[in-house]
């Protein structure tokens, strides 16, 4: 089955699928589905000694301002394997710009029927420092060596943005619109 087959998932903002292409702590490959055949392909081997602090992935079927599905990343106790679809449920946003423009990265875990480690965690106050500070951190620098590349992060901001972005960018894939104009709104405005 082609990955561009899965949809975005049962009750969007608050369960969506996330297609993996990342594992947490895995090799610096950045991998990407291919927006044509749905297939994985490797984007490029990382310049940089790091790892993704977390599963990578997105919501199919979206579209963020940068053009690509919003993009995802899934806390869970041990990796995911790539291309794997998993059920999540948002709980904050790390609001960040790169050379191409803003680039924000949705914060979500497994809905609590696939693992109810993460029931109390709702926001990003909800998750060990240590670990928003490693998410933070890899974002800062992961392009550091790439020429031309570079990125600014900005704060981490709470469920009711990552929310936002979630609807604006399934309203605004073109399989979502049904023919209605998409009404656009600013994200990160609102405070937790």
């Amino acid at each position: 089955m082609s990955l561009n087959q899965v949809s975005s998932g049962r009750n969007l903002p608050d369960d969506f699928n996330v297609i993996i292409e990342i594992p947490a702590h895995g090799e610096p490959i950045k991998y990407e589905v291919d927006k044509e055949s749905g297939a994985m392909f490797v984007d490029r081997f990382m310049s940089t000694a790091m790892h993704y602090p977390c599963n990578y992935g997105y919501i199919p079927h979206t579209l963020s301002e940068d053009g690509d599905p919003v993009d995802v990343l899934v806390i869970t106790p041990i990796p995911l394997i790539t291309g794997v679809v998993v059920r999540c449920r948002p709980i904050g946003m790390l609001k960040m710009t790169d050379e191409a423009g803003v680039d924000g990265k949705l914060l979500a875990v497994p809905v609590d029927k696939l693992c109810s480690l993460y029931s109390n965690v709702n926001k990003p106050e909800d998750v060990q420092p240590w670990l928003l500070a490693q998410i933070s951190h890899f974002f800062e620098h992961y392009k550091d060596l790439e020429k031309g590349k570079w990125v600014k992060v900005e704060s981490w901001v709470g469920v009711d943005d990552a929310r936002a972005k979630i609807r604006i960018a399934g309203s605004c894939h073109p399989r979502q619109q049904h023919g209605r104009p998409v009404q656009h709104e600013p994200i990160g405005s609102r405070t937790q």
